[in-house]
């Protein structure tokens, strides 16, 4: 197990260098067509001609969503690039959590007294994205019926519900989700749970 979880490292170290990579270069490709786009190079010039024959038809989807949303289209070079670094890095995130869930996992089902405590990491794990999930909705203001948020409520009510009773008023602002996720760390760390 613990071959496959250094393949898996590995993996992820080639996978975090060519994201590099394509940022690098989407942030070059950007930089050339946003010079051609904006005149400050000759558009007529050997630059210009490749970005026009082999950027803009990349950049084209980009664009049109730009102009539909009312922005210049010299700007889809940089919304690329954007998109470029953000996919990368939810890549790379995602790599990385599943790098952690499978060496949990290992550690978890090694002997019989530790997948207990694997079940109530994960426990604990569900209900703070259930109480992040929750604040970030309020500041958005979404129903908390809506069926993308409801779970959050449901997972988090049961805590939240006699910390508002206890805790002092500060205005507009609710701070039980804040206190709710300290007594979970506190609570964690004081069972020993990783």
């Amino acid at each position: 197990m613990e071959q496959g979880l250094y393949a898996y490292a590995v993996f992820v170290d080639v996978v975090r260098r060519v994201v590099f990579g394509l940022a690098v270069i989407a942030a070059l490709i950007a930089l050339a067509d946003w010079l051609v786009r904006t005149r400050r190079v000759n558009p007529f010039g050997a630059l210009g001609r490749f970005c026009r024959r082999y950027v803009d038809p990349l950049m084209a989807p980009v664009e049109r969503r730009i102009v539909r949303a009312g922005g210049q289209p010299s700007s889809a070079p940089w919304w690329t690039l954007v998109a470029v670094v953000v996919g990368g890095l939810l890549l790379i995130t995602a790599l990385g959590f599943l790098a952690g869930f499978a060496s949990r996992i290992a550690w978890g089902v090694s002997t019989p007294s530790r997948f207990g405590v694997l079940l109530l990491s994960w426990t604990f794990g569900l209900v703070r994205i259930a109480l992040i999930v929750r604040v970030v909705s309020s500041w958005f203001q979404i129903s908390p019926y809506s069926k993308w948020i409801r779970w959050s409520f449901v997972l988090t009510e049961w805590m939240l519900k006699p910390l508002r009773r206890v805790l002092p008023l500060f205005g507009p602002i609710d701070i039980s989700p804040l206190v709710a996720f300290l007594l979970l760390s506190i609570v964690q760390r004081a069972l020993g749970i990783p």
